[in-house]
């Protein structure tokens, strides 16, 4: 049975949102600062990721550490992820990684950025907040004994990935757009305290991902036209912010940090539109619906279940709000791609 988070399953998760995303900030990478935190991707020794389902791997910061022997530490490649396959973090450590990178994902199925702000499905699930203020901070800062040795990792050496904001989005939409400007902005003065942080441990070079169109997903489209569209305006809006805090972030430490942000809404949108468009995902022949044979995960990440048309791989929903593996292969493609021509947010 290929391993699969249940966290999130379904309609379980009353999660995304997404839309057209916000202005992004500047990519002319010509004129972008290159710190000296920044030797490149070849040079990146050490991955720290936080997110939700679409970005969690299973892994206990508790148990056996990554080491470059074992990238993911636990539990084994590719983990409990949502994609009937690896996510994006294994592609990204696993088959675009340039060095024997050591990925410690403390993601978490069903994660908001702050749950006191926007309640997770289940109370058991842990934030972005609690990722890192409560296993990070202690587990790999300082003189824990579960920091990276031989050598502890190093701003330098490191890199630090956020994706996160499906569930606070798709958990608020339907308030309306006269409730999300004050509620986001609470949000995102969280998660820029986070940002920092992790900055003032030692962090110095960023990703953030933002909202793909989960509007677009069978979840919301199911709720109708109107939702669709709230949802997508609600990401655009989220988007917009994502873009502005990760200019932020530069401007605030021009001499000292290093930032990309990646759209996945543009991304996910072409794929959904045209499959054909990336290598990645050019074998997706259903990119609207799923089976409800494959919702809960397959024996084989190419199982064909004869009422469900295609295989599981060939759709690009494995249920009403998680994707297949390939549209997270190209994310990793994406990604790496950034980060090996350099910095993209000025």
């Amino acid at each position: 049975m290929v391993r699969f988070a249940i966290a999130e399953v379904a309609t379980a998760l009353a999660c995304l949102a997404v839309g057209g995303a916000g202005a992004l900030p500047s990519e002319n990478r010509d004129a972008c600062v290159v710190t000296a935190q920044w030797t490149g991707w070849e040079n990146i020794k050490h991955a720290f990721v936080f997110g939700d389902s679409y970005t969690q791997t299973g892994f206990n910061y508790t148990l056996s550490p990554p080491s470059p022997e074992k990238p993911f530490g636990n539990p084994d490649y590719p983990g409990w992820t949502s994609s009937n396959g690896p996510n994006w973090v294994g592609f990204l450590t696993f088959k675009y990684n340039a060095s024997r990178l050591q990925t410690y994902n403390l993601a978490y199925g069903g994660a908001t950025v702050d749950s006191a702000l926007v309640q997770p499905y289940i109370p058991t699930v842990l934030s972005v907040r609690q990722q890192v203020e409560d296993e990070f901070t202690p587990a790999y800062t300082g003189a824990s004994p579960r920091a990276p040795s031989a050598p502890r990792w190093t701003g330098a050496d490191s890199l630090f990935a956020f994706w996160i904001g499906i569930n606070d989005v798709g958990n608020t939409y339907g308030s309306g757009p006269d409730a999300w400007p004050s509620l986001y902005s609470r949000i995102f003065s969280v998660y820029a305290g986070l940002v920092a942080k992790l900055y003032d441990a030692g962090a110095r070079n960023f990703v953030f991902l933002n909202v793909p169109p989960v509007d677009r997903s069978p979840l919301t489209v199911g709720q109708g036209q109107r939702a669709a569209e709230q949802e997508r305006a609600a990401i655009a809006d989220w988007n917009g912010r994502v873009a502005d805090l990760a200019a932020a972030l530069k401007s605030n430490h021009t001499e000292q940090v290093n930032v990309w942000l990646y759209d996945t809404n543009e991304s996910f949108g072409r794929v959904i539109d045209n499959p054909t468009a990336f290598p990645q995902t050019a074998g997706l022949k259903n990119t609207t619906a799923y089976c409800t044979a494959y919702q809960n995960g397959t024996p084989t990440q190419d199982t064909l279940t004869p009422s469900c048309g295609v295989a599981v791989n060939e759709y690009f929903w494995l249920n009403n709000l998680h994707p297949t593996y390939p549209i997270h292969e190209l994310v990793a493609k994406e990604v790496v791609d950034k980060l090996e021509a350099g910095p993209g947010v000025c």
